[in-house]
């Protein structure tokens, strides 16, 4: 099964290269460092001369969810060469902003066999960590054929995803076989794992490592200065994060009515994609609100309406601004993205309805009364103005979410103890 999936990537090289080349239209940085997705890449002499740890991340939520367990592991294993792949441009900027060279970056080749059998000639890993659900066929075949302990960590495996696995059942078994270990976010996820082919022993439920957030004395700082440099104390403020498209029109319908009851209100925009921002700015302009666009670096005036959060790697800090914080790609089917880094700031979260990548969690947070799932998107309006109204709610919905973030610390510290088991067997 793996040939023929094999075989039909190689036909589908010419498509990967155009989908780059439209991709760059508005992103021109998948038009670079191409060489790298077919494994052709090179490194300063003597970085991959030691034993080398692979973490495998696909952008940027995956690498800021990743950043403290790259941290320990730099740490931890001092003798040990980190290598940090990603696949997007965006990831790739924020491990150059977060390690610099601390560890070798470049893109993950393309799963074709010369691109995989290239990279892993070079790197020669001693351990591959997969981040999250990122599995990949020949990635994981020729790692284990090369001698690499394998864990696949903070693994989730949604119905959705575990079905579209399903449907080809011997190839997500043969890869799920070349795994040594499964760091799983909840029970639920271990059981569809399992379901898949997935050996019982194989698993570990370790929890969530986006638990494990660290706000740090430099961020909080700078949260302070930004509240006060904006004129916040005494400003209430709507951030939306990580917004897709089809999202920002119904956010911008919805702060208009916030406003009638509002009225000094400011929106923090905060479209997913770099290639938006343009859009996302022009979009709140044409409907007469006066726009603001974060990279400008200067601060919002009392006359200022939206301010498009168009600068990279700012999410967490940016959120901190917020009273209320509402979770992009939930108001559309898109699955949600991650609400804690909201919820680590004590902030009130919003959804959509579809937060199927992030269900356990999602349902962690709404049972603590941590955060508010609507039914339906056009509901946002009422729950938003209902919120502002509510001070006392909103204090209370933050002290809820600060508790759960608190009450699940700990998955990473039994993640690295996995790891140390492949690495340092006994």
């Amino acid at each position: 099964m793996r040939f023929f999936y094999s075989a039909v990537l190689y036909v589908s090289i010419p498509f990967f290269l155009l989908r780059m080349v439209l991709r760059a239209r508005k992103a021109p940085a998948y038009r670079r460092r191409l060489a790298e997705r077919f494994g052709i890449f090179s490194v300063a002499e003597g970085r991959l001369g030691g034993p080398v740890i692979w973490v495998h991340a696909v952008s940027v939520g995956e690498t800021i969810a990743a950043a403290p367990l790259v941290e320990d592991l730099l740490k931890h294993y001092p003798e040990h060469t980190v290598v940090l792949t990603t696949t997007t441009p965006t990831g790739s900027q924020r491990v150059r902003a977060l390690f610099g060279d601390r560890v070798v970056h470049v893109y993950a080749p393309w799963d074709l066999p010369g691109a995989v059998k290239r990279f892993l000639k070079k790197v020669q890993p001693q351990l591959l960590v997969i981040m999250e659900t990122e599995l990949w066929p020949n990635m994981l075949h020729y790692s284990a054929a090369g001698g690499a302990k394998i864990v696949l960590a903070n693994a989730r495996m949604s119905e959705r995803s575990a079905s579209g696995y399903k449907r080809f059942s011997a190839l997500s078994q043969s890869m799920l076989a070349n795994l040594n270990k499964v760091a799983c976010q909840s029970s639920d996820d271990g059981s569809r794992l399992i379901a898949m082919g997935l050996k019982p022993e194989q698993l570990e439920v370790t929890g969530s490592i986006k638990f494990d957030l660290e706000l740090n004395a430099d961020i909080r700082e700078q949260s302070l200065c930004m509240k006060k440099e904006w004129g916040l104390e005494n400003r209430p403020v709507l951030v939306a994060a990580s917004t897709h498209p089809g999202e920002d029109e119904i956010i911008l319908a919805a702060f208009a009515e916030l406003r009638t009851s509002v009225d000094d209100c400011l929106l923090l925009l905060v479209p997913r994609h770099p290639e938006r921002f343009e859009d996302v700015f022009e979009l709140a302009s044409a409907q007469g609100w006066q726009v603001r666009r974060r990279s400008e670096a200067i601060a919002p005036v009392a006359s200022d309406d939206v301010v498009v959060g168009d600068t990279m790697g700012e999410l967490l800090l940016l959120l901190s601004l917020g009273t209320v914080a509402i979770i992009g790609g939930s108001l559309v089917e898109h699955g949600g993205h991650n609400a804690l880094e909201a919820s680590a700031w004590g902030v009130p979260v919003v959804t959509g309805p579809s937060m199927f990548n992030f269900a356990e969690i999602s349902e962690l947070l709404c049972d603590a009364g941590a955060m508010i799932m609507l039914n339906r998107p056009d509901s946002l309006a009422d729950t938003l103005q209902e919120l502002f109204a509510n001070q006392p709610r909103l204090r209370e919905i933050g002290a809820s979410a600060l508790a759960v973030v608190a009450d699940n610390r700990g998955a990473k510290k039994r993640l690295l103890a996995l790891i140390d088991e492949q690495i340092a067997p006994n």
